[in-house]
């Protein structure tokens, strides 16, 4: 219950504008990225669904963009998609392209394991 809380109070900061305080993982992509739209296919649907999409929601910019308001990059994005771990408006880590839905996953759960409190479910 707290994990739902946790998210729609994300998800309201997110929509609201305000300093990002909770992890977000953002993605930056842009029309006609090849990688990016694979990701669409095997990643989105699930990805809100899981552990790692509630704890880190998703937030998707465009490269041409720059990042979200309240958002700073560590350095610039030059590849999409490129998935940037952010807390605190700060970026804490990132995975710059997409290796497949295996390896995303595995890469995912590195770098909230490395940068944030989370914890894997247990199989």
């Amino acid at each position: 219950m707290s994990r739902i809380i946790a998210s729609l109070a994300a998800a309201l900061v997110l929509w609201t504008g305000v300093a990002r305080a909770d992890p977000v993982l953002v993605m930056v992509e842009q029309p006609g990225c090849v990688y990016c739209a694979l990701w669409d296919d095997t990643i989105a649907p699930i990805y809100p669904m899981t552990p790692e999409g509630q704890f880190a929601p998703l937030l998707r910019a465009d490269l041409r963009a720059g990042p979200p308001e309240g958002i700073t990059y560590a350095r610039k994005v030059s590849f999409t998609p490129t998935f940037v771990l952010v807390d605190n408006g700060q970026e804490q880590a990132r995975i710059e392209g997409y290796p497949g839905e295996d390896f995303f996953w595995g890469l995912l759960n590195l770098i909230l394991d490395e940068h944030t409190d989370f914890e894997q479910e247990s199989s």
